[in-house]
């Protein structure tokens, strides 16, 4: 089974500066676990690393698919897989860093649920759950309240959308069947699985980092990367441009609201997903905190803590 190396962490925690210096360190091949970077031309509102910034570094995991296209966790497991294979061809370790708690789920547990019958739909899921939160999900299976509630893991998404795919392919007895199925199943608890590491900030210090990262996006060129892709990809709106930041980007441009009320809609939208990315790892991760560093000097610093962390518990095993 292929090992790898995980850093993890809510956005704006400073993994990209920190990752980018353990993959120099090491060699290792890196592999972005993050589910916006995997649009190709969608670049500043996703801060995505520059070429200046992967300089010796063999980088994987974005730039993957056209931002109008349907995209799913399966298939970045399927990009992830291909880099594991050359990775262990050629002797060298494997770095997964992100945020995206599906991916690192997804490589630590395997998917447990079916491929996608219908792409466009889980599409869709994927960008409402990204826009909204894991309550948005619970929303669409409020005709069948007691299949949420019989669900021993309802904080994650991927069985969430498993059920409402079915309950809209195939109906209520069959959403219910799978449920009881899930049910039964022996829940895998944090604490059962391999140790990770993950770089936390206090959240006041992390709302500052949030609101200077998207102002700095949009007085960067966001509103001019967003129109270049309406006009490059016609669907961007439908799929990843949902994303956040670029929506608001989109109101901005479309004159549904002023560049200022898009910023602040972005900083709250992003300060929603530093918490859900916290409580996801919180729960469904075993993660081995340190402190996110605060400035460019501080990242070696940090990045000798995660060394320590992934020295102590070694790599995790995957599933690829």
């Amino acid at each position: 089974m292929a090992k790898a190396w995980i850093l993890v962490g809510p956005t704006a925690t400073g993994k990209t500066a920190t990752a980018n210096e353990l993959a120099r360190r090491t060699g290792s091949i890196l592999i972005s676990a993050d589910s916006m970077l995997v649009y190709k031309g969608m670049n500043i509102g996703t801060a995505k690393p520059t070429a200046e910034e992967l300089v010796g570094i063999d980088f994987r995991g974005a730039d993957i698919v056209a931002p109008d296209a349907p995209f799913s966790t399966g298939k970045w497991l399927d990009a992830a897989r291909a880099a594991f294979a050359e990775a262990e061809a050629q002797g060298r370790s494997v770095i997964v860093a992100g945020g995206t708690g599906l991916y690192i789920s997804a490589l630590l547990k395997g998917i447990d649920a079916p491929g996608a019958e219908n792409e466009e739909l889980r599409a869709k899921l994927n960008a409402e759950y990204a826009a909204g939160g894991i309550e948005v999900l619970w929303q669409r299976l409020s005709a069948v309240p007691e299949v949420l509630e019989a669900m021993a893991d309802k904080e994650n998404p991927r069985r969430v959308i498993r059920m409402i795919e079915m309950l809209e392919a195939k109906g209520v007895d069959a959403v219910r069947s799978y449920a009881a199925h899930l049910a039964s199943e022996e829940k895998l608890t944090a604490n059962n699985q391999p140790a990770i590491a993950g770089l936390w900030a206090e959240p006041e210090l992390l709302k500052l980092r949030i609101e200077k990262r998207a102002r700095e996006m949009f007085t960067g060129g966001l509103l001019d990367e967003v129109k270049l892709l309406r006009e490059q990809y016609p669907n961007f709106s439908s799929t990843a441009g949902s994303g956040i930041g670029y929506q608001e980007a989109q109101d901005a441009l479309d004159g549904k609201c002023s560049v200022e009320e898009a910023i602040e809609r972005t900083i709250v939208r992003t300060r929603q997903l530093a918490k859900r990315q916290r409580t996801w790892f919180r729960n469904q991760n075993n993660v081995k905190w340190v402190s996110a560093p605060n400035t460019a000097i501080e990242v070696s610093r940090v990045a000798d803590k995660i060394m320590e962390v992934w020295n102590e518990y070694g790599p995790a095993e995957v599933k690829v």
